[in-house]
């Protein structure tokens, strides 16, 4: 092995960059090129002349920023090599949306890993969480902390079983709607699901690209007013925060953050984010050399590992 570059990628204002490969990897600014992990919007951004990502990622972007020119984007299989520069970069399924990737990068035969969001719970709609061996693992830590457990999503859902009421479910658009859905349709198959409109066509992406079909309707409002209490209701957080004073529903919110559960009927605390056990038993798995955090604090993981192994947040330039 070689050794290992301390600034082989780094945080900038634009996004992280690889100055080996002269590349950024989800840049939130207009870069020459930029490798993009997944779809989400603190992730993805259009306007940059040349990007590199799955077929699903790319075809949430184009439904969400419509004039994407479509000669800038390089669609990559998964576990497909292909080169920026002097590096070789692979993408494997990171399991927290449909088309989220995990980026491998080698350079001077030293392995980078950088996860993105990812989980390693089931999801019946998205590709399943590929393990990859990396001597420098960099990785998300927004639950990095022993106290979050997440509970099981199956159990958390059966909390809406024999609810005598429709019920209003705030949900992120992209993802956590979809897992929602598929999960509703296998374990409450007596409940319709009805989809906020700005869902509804990422719903459409997922049918035609994810591994399975989804049950659900547009929402209108005939159908919640139909007298018949078999309705949960997927609406963006903009949307359910501003029906707080919503009558003759339940509410809840599916979220890992226990703030998002206060003053809702039903606490659902369903996270598309590894957890604190599933981050160790990640990191147990692979045995990396070094661990570099992104996305949150990892200062409990790097107390956790003290005097084991190495962890930093990852260098700011």
């Amino acid at each position: 092995m070689g050794l290992i570059l301390e600034d082989f990628l780094v945080k900038k204002e634009e996004g992280y960059f690889c100055r080996y490969g002269n590349f950024y990897i989800d840049a939130m600014q207009p870069v020459y090129v930029n490798v993009i992990s997944h779809a989400h919007g603190d992730h993805a951004t259009p306007g940059h002349r040349q990007m590199f990502a799955t077929l699903a990622t790319f075809a949430f972007m184009k439904n969400r920023f419509s004039k994407m020119l479509s000669n800038s984007l390089t669609i990559v299989g998964f576990e497909e090599e292909f080169r920026i520069g002097d590096i070789e970069l692979k993408l494997f399924p990171a399991g927290h949306i449909l088309g989220s990737a995990q980026i491998l990068m080698k350079y001077k035969g030293v392995r980078y890993l950088y996860t993105g969001d990812y989980k390693l719970q089931d999801d019946p709609t998205c590709e399943p969480f590929t393990f990859v061996e990396t001597d420098v693992l960099i990785t998300e830590s927004t639950f990095a902390d022993p106290m979050v457990v997440h509970p099981n999503a199956e159990t958390e859902i059966l909390k809406m079983k024999d609810r005598a009421s429709n019920i209003m479910l705030g949900c992120y658009t992209l993802g956590k709607a979809q897992r929602l859905t598929a999960l509703i349709n296998d374990l409450l198959p007596e409940r319709q699901v009805l989809v906020h409109h700005r869902m509804y066509p990422v719903h459409k992406v997922y049918d035609d690209l994810g591994p399975r079909r989804l049950k659900y309707e547009l929402y209108n409002r005939k159908a919640m007013k139909d007298g018949r209490v078999d309705k949960i209701y997927l609406v963006p957080p903009l949307t359910f925060n501003s029906y707080f004073k919503a009558k003759n529903v339940l509410r809840a919110f599916a979220s890992g953050w226990a703030r998002l559960q206060q003053q809702n009927d039903i606490e659902l605390y369903i996270s598309d984010h590894v957890d604190w056990n599933d981050l160790l038993f990640f990191i147990n798995e692979i045995r990396p050399k070094e661990i570099w955090t992104i996305h949150g604090d990892g200062s409990k993981l790097k107390q956790h590992f003290k005097g084991v192994l190495p962890v930093r947040d990852i260098l700011k330039i």
